[in-house]
């Protein structure tokens, strides 16, 4: 089993920092296993940025960016894991409190908004985190 999720590429733009790469879906990823939650496998082709000097790069040069496996698996926990188990907690415990389910629903849902608000303050951390890099 692959320990990197690799897209071929072309580069389309290089900013201060940022190298902006159009991303070719292949085949493969009908076959990878988080194909339907990777933004890379919703369309044909995808714009990602990577943060790294540009180096010897140059717009229209074909590279290939890469990410590890265990990166995928963080994102899909922040993007899907965490804000479920934080749903169905708040669900049950206002549930319990109140015994109101139309409250309980509308918690639980509430509760997502500063989770997300959370996630979009910290965007730039998380930018970081959840890199691509070029090989």
């Amino acid at each position: 089993m692959s320990t990197k999720i690799s897209h071929s590429g072309i580069i389309e733009s290089i900013d201060e920092g940022c190298i902006h790469v159009r991303i070719v879906q292949t085949s493969a990823c009908a076959a990878c296993k988080v194909a339907g939650y990777c933004k890379a496998a919703e369309s044909k082709e995808k714009i990602v940025d990577v943060f790294k000097p540009a180096g010897s790069l140059k717009v229209g040069d074909a590279v290939t960016v890469t990410a590890s496996a265990q990166i995928a698996t963080q994102a899909l926990l922040y993007g899907f894991a965490y804000p479920f188990v934080l749903l169905v907690v708040v669900l049950v415990v206002v549930l319990w409190l109140t015994g109101n389910e139309a409250t309980a629903g509308l918690s639980a849902l509430a509760a997502l908004l500063p989770y997300y608000a959370v996630l979009y303050l910290l965007r730039d951390r998380h930018r970081e985190r959840f890199a691509f890099d070029i090989e």
